[in-house]
């Protein structure tokens, strides 16, 4: 096929977007972070009580002989809202600005939140 019939490379790709690029690296980026400040300030968005079913806004205790409160699930809904607004809000800057944001940070970021994540769950592992 030659380059005039290929309809293929002539159509615009999301994967080549610069905007879904930035929104990509920023999410990845500000995913862990906003993951591991939920988590140590205990700020879920819900709060779920797997043996009654309920859902709960914000935190909330567990509830006597109705087993544990969960709150995973809250602080991962905060963290999947907190990075697609950032993500959303670094599509609006000038693309000369996000070209600046280095593609290390991706790996990087996680990687430096793990010692705080698994410092703030160490009481799950006393003796």
């Amino acid at each position: 096929m030659t380059a005039a019939t290929d309809t293929r490379s002539a159509a615009p790709s999301l994967a080549r977007s610069a905007a879904f690029r930035t929104f990509a690296v920023v999410c990845a980026i500000a995913t862990p972070v906003i993951y591991t400040i939920c988590e140590i300030q205990n700020w879920p968005l819900f709060t779920y009580h797997p043996g009654t079913n309920r859902i709960d806004l914000f935190w909330a205790p567990p509830v006597r002989n109705e087993g544990p409160a969960m709150h995973w699930y809250g602080w991962t809904a905060n963290t999947l809202i907190g990075s697609a607004i950032l993500g959303f809000i670094a599509t609006m800057l000038p693309e000369n600005m996000t070209r600046r944001i280095p593609l290390s940070l991706v790996w990087i970021v996680p990687l430096a939140v793990v010692p705080v994540l698994i410092y703030a769950l160490k009481f799950f592992w006393r003796w």
